[in-house]
């Protein structure tokens, strides 16, 4: 079965082509970083306009990259939520037009079940049941993954995401948009020991994670520094480090927990924030200690992608499922909720 795969969930627009016995066959992606970063984040409007600007040049891209025509295509799968709700109609409304015009069927997807099994993309796919950690702007969970379909939500933010976490602190330090890549860039240069800043939530038992405190310490740390003139590149590095390795450690612990808690030993990482190399050192040097592994997808992957719905998508199609011709997207929806195959 050939898939096409649309994603237009928040500001990339990525499109893909994947063939259930041959694998990935072309994926693009177009971001709109560049658009957004006057403003300092997403701006939603436009947002959605962007997508519609480039989405069926990318559909054409692929399918020629591809060396596929329109009637080589078996099925569309598209995002269909979380996120926000024009971008997602942009999309929705893209891919049941096509599957229309084309006679073929349609699914919407999951957008972080497509996150979570973009791993399986790569030549060493893990297996299940895992423990997942979902990391990005808009999430950071903690999933045991039985099979697709059958997730149990193990612990989440209470407020901030990570990646959300990781933008207001840039932003408040005047770094660019998006936060996480600027941090950790910085993070490179930073004195290791000079700022401590809390592990918000791991003095206490639990798997949920609390962000929007550490972000204010950063704040109150940052001030700090600028009320002494002592907000140089090397103070500004100092306070990302810290900032950075409170992060991770605090994911590192709770991810801890969550494999003794199951009894498990595989870790899968997906989400923006799963490429920071900080992140999955950590997170590698804990599995070790186990004796398991961690798996993550390829950075392109990490990222909002089209190839990543393609195969969710792809699996669920290939077990029967398909939506009607109505247009439904969903600005929250809980994986949970979603059916086994």
């Amino acid at each position: 079965m050939r898939v096409l795969g649309l994603e237009t969930s928040c500001d990339e627009t990525g499109v893909a082509l994947y063939d259930s016995e041959r694998g990935l066959l072309a994926d693009a992606l177009f971001s709109q970083i560049d658009l957004h970063r006057v403003y300092g984040g997403v701006v939603p409007e436009l947002a959605s306009r962007d997508h519609v600007k480039r989405m069926l040049p990318l559909i054409r891209q692929v399918l020629a990259e591809a060396d596929c025509g329109t009637g080589q295509v078996d099925a569309i799968a598209y995002t269909a939520g979380p996120g926000l709700v024009g971008a997602l109609l942009v999309g929705a409304s893209c891919a049941q037009a096509l599957a229309f015009a084309w006679g073929i069927p349609a699914l919407g997807v999951h957008h972080m079940e497509g996150h979570l099994l973009a791993p399986m993309l790569e030549e060493q796919p893990p297996e299940f049941p895992f423990v997942a950690l979902l990391v990005s702007g808009g999430h950071t969970q903690l999933v045991r993954v039985d099979g697709i379909g059958r997730y149990q939500l193990l612990g989440e933010s209470l407020d901030d995401a990570a990646g959300e976490a990781f933008d207001k602190t840039a932003k408040l330090m005047g770094l660019n948009y998006p936060g996480g890549p600027e941090i950790a860039r910085l993070a490179e240069a930073g004195t290791s020991g000079r700022f401590t800043f809390p592990r918000p939530m791991t003095d206490r038992p639990g798997l949920d994670f609390s962000f929007s405190g550490l972000k204010t310490f950063a704040l109150n740390t940052w001030q700090h520094c600028r009320a002494s003139a002592d907000d140089g590149e090397q103070t500004r590095a100092d306070v990302a480090l810290a900032f950075q390795q409170a992060v991770v450690d605090t994911l590192t612990i709770k991810c801890r927990r969550a494999l003794k808690q199951t009894g498990l030993n595989s870790l899968v990482i997906a989400g923006g924030v799963s490429a920071n190399q900080a992140l999955r050192e950590s997170l590698e040097r804990m599995l070790g200690e186990f004796g398991g592994h961690v798996f993550y997808a390829r950075p392109r992957f990490c990222t909002d992608n089209g190839a990543m719905i393609a195969y969710a998508g792809c699996q669920r199609l290939l077990a029967g499922q398909q939506d009607g011709p109505a247009i439904k997207v969903h600005a929250r929806w809980p994986m949970e909720s979603l059916p086994a195959i």
